[in-house]
């Protein structure tokens, strides 16, 4: 009799043990589906987009802010492509093309965005990037510990122009039309002049029980339309007439290392 009456209780557990991660699992998978998306436009020699990498959207990761968001980098800016071969033309020159594309490299080489953003502040935060870029960013390599050579592969076999040409797709195909960077994107709703309010957006956009931290510690601000300068590099002002080196152009230049 003491056995049968045992028999629910075993039962019981049993059910739990083979319940209890399926429904774990199912709760990974809701709170996965119920991140932000936060999506940041922006071009490699701008100096706002510099600052607002390095000191903003670095609290992304210095936060719990990381637990609710997918964090994507678009490195094209306010790039154009001009004539039946494709040529891009950047903001601030030849060395912006070519960085834009090692930051394209690197995305792709480094999925994991807390990985590749990391080696992307590093680059941004070089001061000698706008005049020697690619000794920047070989600097950041080594410093943080990433090989050099997935991106030199990547930028010499030509891979790199085409993920350029990908975002620059992207980047134009924005509703409505990005007009300065940063540009950034709240489940690919503009923020537009309430860029550097991003935080506050991505937790209101957040349909999850539990909110982190950092939206907690956030101050809830509603769109700031009319407002003095913005620091950012306005579309507009697109003057450059450089265009990114190709990768026969700067063979002698980027060899990997041996």
């Amino acid at each position: 009799m003491a056995a049968c009456h045992s028999l629910p209780f075993v039962l019981s557990i049993l059910l739990l043990i083979f319940i209890s991660p399926s429904l774990s699992f199912s709760e990974d998978a809701a709170a996965k589906s119920q991140k932000v998306k936060l999506s940041l436009y922006y071009e490699s020699l701008c100096p706002y987009c510099a600052n607002f990498i390095e000191n903003q959207l670095v609290k992304v990761f210095n936060t719990d802010l990381s637990t609710i968001v997918n964090l994507r980098l678009v490195p094209y800016g306010n790039a154009q492509i001009r004539g039946p071969d494709k040529t891009i033309i950047c903001q601030h020159g030849q060395n912006e093309c070519y960085l834009n594309t090692i930051h394209a490299c690197a995305i792709n080489a480094w999925p994991d965005v807390r990985i590749h953003f990391k080696l992307i502040q590093c680059i941004e935060g070089q001061a000698s990037a706008s005049e020697q870029p690619e000794a920047a960013w070989r600097k950041c390599c080594n410093d943080l510990g990433f090989s050099q050579q997935p991106i030199d592969k990547c930028y010499q076999s030509g891979e790199g122009t085409k993920l350029t040409l990908k975002y620059a797709e992207e980047t134009d195909s924005l509703k409505p039309p990005h007009r300065f960077v940063p540009w950034v994107t709240v489940n690919d709703q503009a923020l537009e002049e309430a860029f550097q309010n991003f935080i506050a957006y991505v937790c209101k956009a957040y349909k999850g029980k539990f909110l982190p931290n950092a939206c907690k510690s956030s101050q809830q601000e509603s769109t700031p339309r009319e407002a003095s300068i913005l620091p950012v590099c306005y579309k507009s002002s697109m003057f450059a007439t450089e265009r990114v080196p190709t990768s026969a152009e700067t063979s002698m230049k980027m060899e990997p290392p041996a």
